[in-house]
């Protein structure tokens, strides 16, 4: 199985592709705003150039789904389902908390992926890696103060939030607040691979019209909107 995987998320975007759990190639690039969307095509027919392959050789495409940049998920998404129309085959949405609790495999104690929402919130999960990602509570949209309220025991946070708010999360949390290394900060599209295939041989596929954003809170766009009505 060749299966596509891309995360758009954030600033750090990804693009990767394996054969049956083999990585075959991949590339990160931090291309925010409008570089992204100029560097994403050009960037995803360069690998598949690379492997000898393209884009209907391709058996399942996946993207990171959210939560995240909202304009960052609609591109991944947007891609992903063009491709899997047009080539007629199945596609994935992957949690980008999940993407993210993928860098902590067999971690001993939960893995809490924290981005940073802004606006004095984070995107926030709980898994339990051992060693692919389990949910322990859905992904949410907090304020930090209020998740972390909600946690107990030695919990290992990772991601941009977890930078942000680390002398917040000790202060709640003391000696049972574990940080990954600033290295694990960034999701990986090479790890969504692995997730989307697992998700595959389990018949969790969509159809393009399936795909869906998950943004867990509303848009400026949208929050303008009600504030009308």
């Amino acid at each position: 199985m060749l299966t596509l995987c891309l995360d758009t998320t954030s600033g750090p975007s990804s693009i990767a592709i394996s054969r049956d759990g083999q990585l075959l190639a991949a590339s990160l690039v931090t291309a925010p705003g409008k570089r992204q969307n100029a560097w994403l095509l050009p960037e995803l027919q360069r690998l598949l150039a690379s492997c000898e392959l393209d884009s209907a050789q391709i058996d399942l495409f996946a993207c990171a789904n959210g939560p995240g940049s909202f304009t960052g998920v609609r591109t991944g998404v947007a891609t992903i389902q063009g491709l899997a129309l047009a080539h007629g085959k199945p596609c994935i949405g992957i949690s980008t908390l999940a993407l993210l609790a993928m860098q902590l495999p067999y971690a001993q104690h939960p893995v809490c992926p924290l981005l940073d929402a802004r606006k004095n919130e984070v995107y926030a999960g709980l898994y339990s890696c051992n060693p692919l990602p389990t949910p322990l509570r859905n992904d949410c949209a907090l304020p930090p103060t209020e998740f972390l309220q909600q946690l107990s025991g030695p919990t290992i946070f990772l991601g941009d939030g977890a930078t942000r708010y680390r002398q917040l999360i000790q202060d709640l949390l003391g000696d049972n607040a574990l940080f990954a290394p600033t290295s694990h900060a960034i999701p990986y599209a090479a790890h969504g691979t692995l997730l989307a295939e697992t998700a595959f041989r389990k018949g969790m596929t969509d159809t393009p019209e399936q795909l869906l954003p998950t943004y867990l809170r509303l848009s400026e766009a949208e929050l303008a909107r009600q504030q009308k009505i």
